[in-house]
């Protein structure tokens, strides 16, 4: 059995596979060089480096093969990857599935070669060493990540890195979060296995940042690969009940006492300045009725204007009577 393939993104070849033509062969092209495998989330690309064509007037062009575990080498050409690499000129075989493409099943072991072609001439086979999808792909971060402010916490919703049809492979998820105020001191949470996370029991009314990532399982050969963390994010969380009360009698006090000072402040002007709100509010004074009248109408005579607007009882009596006090008695009998 073959030992696993280290778990690098990018698998590198120094021209392995095949030994190294003689040095006098003039009718062998050189290997191509540097062959190496991307896997990144759903990706499957092998490339490499150009073989310069040397006196040749043609384009060199390359072959790509491939195999499976028990198979034998298959030329990739439409069966059964939909993919074509026989004679092409560009320097990459592109097997990620796609509509047209089904790409290499991801938990098989695969193994790959190129050979360069040139006028009849052809170089010696370059072999990436095998790979497995599951077992040696790098995970992105989570995508389509959203993240809605609660009551003292934050509910993210998010999609897995790339889709997974395999009962043994599952995505699970850690939130890495701290307060903004206080990035030094960052906690996790998880392992979360949907794709809805809730934070709970965070402060109210606090900016929290955060980042996630994706780690992938394979349950049937025990193997796990940890994801790259998403960028970071910052939401503020929003009050709680407890905090909503709290704000509600605050701002009730502060009304209260805000009301009392400007009473206070009002009864003090009022008593300092006494006198000049008297004056203030003191009405001003009036013309009487007949001069005003007189003034609009300067040719009636503001005397018979005034007799005819006094009251006749004013000026009438009923009868006089006149009291005398003798100072003396003898005064008195003399008179008599």
């Amino acid at each position: 059995m073959r030992p696993p393939p280290p778990p690098l993104l990018l698998l590198l070849l120094g021209g392995c596979g095949a030994a190294a033509p003689p040095a006098d062969s003039l009718s062998q092209l050189p290997a191509p060089q540097n062959p190496k495998i991307r896997l990144y989330n759903a990706e499957q690309l092998l490339s490499w480096e150009p073989v310069p064509p040397g006196n040749g007037t043609g384009p060199v062009v390359y072959h790509v093969q491939f195999k499976y575990t028990t198979s034998q080498w298959s030329d990739v050409n439409n069966n059964p990857e939909g993919v074509n690499c026989v004679k092409i000129t560009t320097t990459e075989c592109n097997f990620t599935k796609t509509n047209i493409s089904k790409g290499f099943p991801m938990h098989f072991n695969v193994s790959l070669r190129v050979q360069a072609e040139l006028e009849g001439r052809v170089s010696a086979w370059v072999t990436v060493p095998w790979f497995q999808h599951f077992r040696n792909v790098t995970i992105g971060p989570p995508e389509n990540i959203w993240v809605t402010p609660g009551e003292g916490s934050l509910i993210i919703k998010l999609s897995p890195p790339f889709d997974i049809y395999d009962s043994t492979v599952a995505f699970q998820y850690y939130v890495h979060y701290w307060e903004k105020e206080k990035a030094g001191i960052q906690k996790v949470a998880g392992p979360f296995m949907t794709n809805s996370i809730v934070l709970s029991d965070l402060k109210p009314l606090t900016v929290y940042c955060l980042q996630v990532k994706a780690q992938l399982l394979w349950t049937m050969l025990n193997i796990s690969r940890p994801g790259h963390l998403s960028s970071i994010s910052c939401y503020e969380t929003m009050a709680d009940a407890s905090t909503k009360l709290q704000q509600v009698i605050l701002i009730a006090i502060g009304t209260f006492l805000l009301l009392s000072a400007m009473a206070g402040a009002c009864l003090f002007l009022v008593l300092k300045y006494r006198g000049l709100v008297k004056y203030w509010f003191q009405s001003p004074p009036s013309i009487p009725v007949q001069i005003e009248e007189y003034l609009k109408d300067p040719a009636q005579p503001i005397l018979d204007a005034l007799d005819k607007d006094s009251s006749p009882t004013e000026d009438a009596w009923d009868s006089v009577s006149v009291v005398v006090f003798p100072e003396k008695e003898e005064d008195v009998l003399q008179t008599l």
